[in-house]
Formats: C-alpha cells, sequence, structure tokens
C-alpha cells in the first residue's frame, strides 16, 4: 500500500455523523456509522465504505501473512453450496433456522455457507490420494451467513460477516496437534500485531463436533460472551465450557421425605422466606420441551438454569420453555409445585451439585405442598447430569479452587481438533505408506475478520471517536487544513511529500468546512497521527497530535515527515 495516492476528503464517499444512529446499542456500532465507515443495508447486512474496506483490507492482510507464515495454501471456495454434503454429515438438519437456505429453479436443494468444513473435506478427497500429499492447510478469506434471529451490534451479530476460516488435514492425531498448534501460535500473532487484547479460553465444540475447542476472546462490554478466568492459575474458559466433578455425599442419615404444606410459595424465593432457609437448600426443577418432550432440569435454588447449556447438551433437538397448555395437558406437573420424586414419565437431568446423598426441599407435585429430605439417588433418579447453572463470580475454579471473576468478550477467534467427524461422513481416505487406505484426520480454525475491527473498535476508542492502531488505520497520518488557501496548500504539499515517503496519507482539503469541524472530524476518524496546517502555515510550521495520547508538537514540514517516517 506504499506510494497509494493521497486519499483526498473533498471526494471521500464518506460522510460523518454528529449523532449516534438511533438503533445503534453498542459503541463500535455508533462510531463505526458516525465515522463514515459501514452503513446499513438491511438487518444485519453491512456495507463498507471507502475507509471501513481500507481497514477491512489491513485485517485481511495481517491474517493473510501469519498464515502463508505457517505454510497454509490460500483458496476460495463458493458461498452457494449444494445440500447433499450437509446432509451427509447431518449439519442440514443440525443448523436449525440459522441456515439460509434456497432452492434453485428446478428445485434443487442450496445453502448459503454458514463455514466450510464438508466443501473442504470433498476438495482434499478430490485432490489427494496418497499420503504424500499430506500434511496440508488450506485456507479462505470469504463472506459466511446465518440467519441470526436477532441481529445487533452492527457489524458484531450479522447475517453476513467476512471469515477467514482455514483446515488442517493430516495422517494421525499427532500431525493434528502439531497442525493446531501452528495455528493457536498463528493466532496469537494476529491478534498480537491487530493490537487486540484477548484471552484464549477453553470452549464448547458446539455444531463444529470434534474434541479440543479453544475460543479466543477479546474483553469487551459489547461482548455477547461471559468467561471465567482465574487469579491464581492460567484456567480460562467461557462460561458454557465449565464443569464440574460429581461429587456424591453420604445420604444415609437423612431422614426419611415428608410432605409439608406451603401455601403461596410458588417462587424459590417465596419458599425459602416462608421456610426461613436458605434458597441453596432447594431444589429448583426448571420445565422445558425438547423436540415435544417435557423434560425437568435440576439446580440448587439459588442458581440460574444456562438455557444455553441445556440447548448445547440437547442439540440439535429443538429446546422450548412449556407452556400453560403443556400444563394443562399433564395434571402430574403442578405449576409451582414440581418435585421430581415419583415423575416415572418424566425425564430428569440435573446439575452435579445435585449429586447422589444430597438433600433437598422442593416441589412435592401438589398444590400448596413441598417435600423437605428429598434425597437424590434414594428419593429420585438423574437420568443424565450436566452443568447447566449459569456460572457466577466467585465460583471456584475448577483447576485450583480459587474464586473466579466474570468478564464479557467478543469472540474472534476459533480454533477446533475436528477429528475425523467429517472425514467419516464424506469417506476421505488416502493410500498410506503400508499401501492401506488410511482415513484423514482434520482441524478447523476461525477468525471474524469482520468481528476483529468491531472489537478494535471497541476497546481502543475513546470519548472522541476511534484510534485505530497503527497496522490497521486506514491511513498513516490524517493531514488537516485549517481552511485557509495558504493552509490547504501547504498540507496538500506536505500530503504529497508523506505519500513519496511511503505513508499512507488522509487529507482533509473540504472548501466551506470550519476547522473545529475538520478537527472534530480527525477524532472520530481515528487516525494514529493527526497534522495540521493551522496558523503558523506561513512559517512553514505544523502542529502533530498523536491520537492515542493526545501529546502535541510543532514541527517544520522536514521534521514532520522525518518523526513520521522514522
Amino acid at each position: 500500500m506504499a506510494n497509494a495516492p493521497v486519499q483526498r476528503m473533498s471526494n471521500l464517499m464518506a460522510k460523518t455523523l454528529r449523532d449516534d444512529p438511533a438503533d445503534a446499542e453498542v459503541l463500535s456500532h455508533k462510531l463505526l456509522v458516525r465515522a463514515g465507515y459501514v452503513r446499513r443495508t438491511a438487518a444485519g447486512v453491512w456495507s463498507w465504505l471507502p475507509l471501513g474496506k481500507k481497514v477491512l483490507a489491513n485485517v485481511e492482510r495481517i491474517v493473510r501473512e501469519e498464515m502463508d507464515a505457517i505454510g497454509a495454501q490460500e483458496v476460495l471456495l463458493p458461498a452457494l453450496l449444494p445440500r447433499e454434503p450437509y446432509d451427509a454429515t447431518g449439519r442440514w438438519d443440525e443448523y436449525g433456522q440459522e441456515l439460509f437456505r434456497l432452492k434453485d429453479r428446478k428445485g434443487g436443494d442450496y445453502l448459503l455457507g454458514p463455514t466450510h468444513e464438508e466443501i473442504f473435506t470433498l476438495l482434499v478427497k478430490d485432490q489427494a490420494s496418497s499420503y504424500k500429499d499430506l500434511p496440508v492447510i488450506l485456507y479462505q478469506i470469504q463472506h459466511k451467513y446465518r440467519d441470526e434471529a436477532r441481529p445487533r451490534a452492527g457489524i458484531l451479530r450479522g447475517r453476513e460477516f467476512l471469515m477467514k476460516d482455514s483446515y488442517s488435514f493430516d495422517l494421525d492425531d499427532e500431525g493434528l496437534a502439531r497442525s493446531y498448534a501452528l495455528h493457536r501460535e498463528a493466532y496469537q500473532r494476529v491478534f498480537e500485531r491487530l493490537g487486540l487484547d484477548y484471552r484464549i479460553c477453553a470452549a464448547t465444540a458446539g455444531a463444529m463436533g470434534g474434541s479440543r475447542s479453544e475460543e479466543f476472546l477479546a474483553p469487551a462490554g459489547a461482548g455477547e460472551d461471559t468467561f471465567a478466568d482465574c487469579p491464581n492459575c492460567d484456567f480460562a474458559a467461557n462460561t458454557e465450557a465449565i464443569s464440574y466433578e460429581l461429587r456424591p455425599v453420604d445420604g444415609s442419615a437423612v431422614p426419611a421425605a415428608e410432605d409439608i404444606p406451603t401455601p403461596d410459595t410458588p417462587t424459590i424465593e417465596t419458599l425459602a422466606a416462608s421456610l426461613g432457609v436458605p434458597a441453596s437448600a432447594t431444589l429448583k426443577n426448571l420445565l422445558v420441551k425438547v423436540d415435544g418432550e417435557i423434560v425437568a432440569v435440576g439446580v440448587p435454588g439459588d442458581r440460574e438454569v444456562d438455557l444455553d447449556k441445556v440447548e448445547a447438551h440437547f442439540a440439535p433437538a429443538v429446546v422450548e420453555m412449556v407452556t400453560e397448555a403443556d400444563f394443562a395437558a399433564r395434571p402430574d406437573l403442578v405449576r409451582g409445585y414440581v418435585g421430581p420424586q415419583g415423575q416415572e414419565k418424566l425425564r430428569y437431568i440435573a446439575d452435579p451439585r445435585v449429586a447422589p446423598g444430597t438433600a433437598w426441599i422442593t416441589g412435592a407435585n401438589k398444590p400448596d405442598t413441598h417435600a423437605r429430605n428429598v434425597v437424590a439417588g434414594r428419593d429420585f433418579e438423574v437420568d443424565a447430569y450436566v452443568d447447566v447453572v449459569v456460572v457466577q463470580e466467585g465460583d471456584p475454579c475448577p483447576r485450583c479452587g480459587t474464586g473466579l471473576t466474570l468478564d464479557r468478550a467478543i469472540e474472534i477467534g476459533h480454533i477446533f481438533q475436528l477429528g475425523r467427524k467429517y472425514a467419516d461422513a464424506l469417506k476421505l481416505d488416502v493410500l498410506g505408506q503400508q499401501g492401506k487406505p488410511v482415513r484423514v484426520t482434520m482441524g478447523s480454525y476461525g477468525i471474524g475478520v469482520s468481528r476483529a475491527v468491531a472489537a478494535l473498535a471497541e476497546q481502543t476508542a475513546d470519548d472522541k471517536g476511534l484510534v485505530w492502531p497503527k497496522e490497521v488505520a486506514p491511513a498513516d497520518v490524517h493531514v488537516v487544513a485549517a481552511g485557509k488557501a495558504l493552509q490547504t496548500e501547504l498540507a496538500l504539499d506536505v500530503s504529497e511529500k508523506l505519500r513519496a515517503a511511503g505513508l499512507r496519507v488522509l487529507v482533509d482539503d473540504r472548501a466551506g468546512v470550519s476547522p473545529g469541524v475538520k478537527f472534530t472530524d480527525a477524532e472520530l476518524i481515528g487516525v494514529p497521527q493527526i497534522l495540521v496546517a493551522g496558523r503558523r502555515s506561513a512559517e512553514g510550521v505544523l502542529e502533530l497530535k498523536d491520537r492515542r495520547s493526545g501529546e502535541r508538537e510543532e514541527l517544520t514540514v522536514d521534521e514532520a515527515i522525518a518523526h513520521l517516517t522514522a
């Protein structure tokens, strides 16, 4: 990009705005629109304007350089994909309503790619026939499509987004571990070069499948993920991936269960207050429908159920909350007084805290009645133990027991050891060294390119606007002509000299725009260095302002060029 033409704001296709967009909820959404980087086309669909496209291209360049550095080869596969490979892996149905499905004029089923494991697997199946063709890492930078029910937060949660997805193909698990490590290290270099604050966290695999999975999360208040961090050891994980061991206790001394009248106590709060016990002594039973079947989820009364964990456990089944009609159809389920004991027709899953031997106060399956001394494993059985509670600040670290801290974050990358899920479904084999077919093992690795732009905006902006790190900024220096003809002449002259020295230059040469508006726009746009041709232009003296620190100094043209190119 060195020696690119100077970009004049007098002909730049971008208009800055003084006010936040009415629908903007998060900082990156507000500032990227106000600074003229993006514009909304439809719900969850965004157009990138010239300044935004430059930032996006810079993120792409850094990602591409680090992928190439580990020997990955870039390809570009279609976004419009046939149904058949996704049927073979089961993901045509697993993705559910998030998948954009469409038919061609002949009635054939297609989808817009949300991710490309199947298509890369078929590509390697077509191109690789021998162990000599492996290992190989392939990647692309391409738009993906997911029909988000509630697209929000600007480019953070859209229906179309730019992603780098790469895939490793190895002969054995040791090779997969090496490819995974290569990507992990490459991702660290990418995010460090981008200037992002990030954490590497244990994660769940979800619809991707596979064994080991880690997320790269950028702490930010606008993030939709919550991660737990241990202040004592190096444990960090998405709260959806945290689970605890099942630890049974001896409940043999607990008296027999007995019913107790508890009128007007349909909630945990009213029950605990009525009996004078802590909420933690009660057992909460949440009812959900799993593909239409009512299932009870048991957790201690002082904890909330994490529905994302419940959905992940039952995926790809559809999980819904029960309704009044469901209660009407099941007279054995008494709203507000449901208990697991005596419920032979009700599938029951529970958090590990409801371990065998633990005793609880819970619903007695009768109106205005609860039961106490109800013991897990004695009075009721748990069909499956699943960690389904919302993780709380101070919960013990699964590794060392220290209280965890929680923070919000934006997912910017995710790496998976897929193993042979897709190779098995699509029969990806190569001829091994012994002359026999070998089933290939795979890894999948994603970076949210457009998400990284939003994450940077969230992490680096200040009360005046965007503040881009140098490697991703749309220009190296923003030259501002305060307004008079002499000032504009000097600004254009120094801009050309800076361009000739190899810098990327944005110059505000707009006529009829006040100096105050130009200075405000320069801070809003967020180029790292702002060079002002102002009151001392007649002397050939400019003012250089560092956008991040706010430090200012007066320099001659030669001094400014020397400083900016150092």
